[in-house]
């Protein structure tokens, strides 16, 4: 079942694009929503890889011996149901298996999925990036969901780590790490964090001209 209303504008996501998971997180603790940030044991399979986005959450559990054909049907079920730039955002509620693999990420990319955020695991590791579609997850296996996992919820809060995620929710990744910025937020961190980037950039400029870093911190009031 998928919240109603619970999806915004893309255009909530794009706000966010460029910037730095740092920064982000940086301003949502400035701003008292809190140090939203997902267990750093969830990392991209290929460094470099950025995601900024609106969430859509699945959440799921693992089976024994399941029917395989009925484990696909859910699982290309689940696979279609994941909006156009919006970021899969998955909580497996299960530590054996792959949740991701080569075909689903290039079913996933085709349909315009920004990206996986996924508390469990990946397969096809290198193949997905060359797909491109970035990816962060706990650990690798060559174990698939066939019989093994079952999805079960669409859209609906889940937990990872110390913080309940919500369709749509903006998903900040980058190296660093994963910020999660509530979408009633969104519009306010987005514009903070653009203007410490700004004065971030100030002071590193300052910094290669040769100024005091103390000085650059009291000029600009950022480091």
């Amino acid at each position: 079942m998928v919240q109603q209303g619970a999806t915004p504008a893309t255009g909530q996501g794009t706000l966010f694009e460029g910037l730095p998971a740092s920064i982000v997180h940086d301003v949502m603790r400035a701003q008292g929503v809190g140090q939203r940030v997902l267990p750093p044991e969830i990392r991209p399979i290929a460094s470099g890889r950025r995601i900024a986005g609106p969430a859509f959450t699945v959440s799921g559990q693992a089976v024994s011996e399941h029917d395989p054909h009925e484990t696909l049907l859910a699982w290309t079920a689940m696979l279609s149901k994941v909006p156009t730039d919006h970021v899969l955002v998955m909580q497996p509620n299960d530590n054996k298996v792959a949740h991701m693999g080569e075909l689903s990420a290039e079913a996933l990319s085709l349909r315009g999925v920004r990206g996986a955020i996924i508390d469990g695991g990946c397969r096809d590791v290198e193949r997905i990036n060359e797909v491109g579609l970035p990816v962060f997850c706990r650990y690798f296996t060559p174990l698939d969901v066939v019989g093994r996992w079952l999805p079960e919820a669409f859209g609906e809060p889940i937990t990872i780590g110390d913080w309940e995620i919500a369709t749509g929710d903006i998903i900040v990744a980058d190296t660093d790490g994963i910020c999660v910025v509530p979408m009633a937020h969104a519009e306010a961190v987005a514009a903070a964090a653009k203007t410490a980037m700004s004065a971030e950039n100030l002071v590193r400029t300052a910094i290669l001209n040769g100024t005091d870093p103390e000085t650059a911190y009291r000029r600009h009031g950022k480091f």
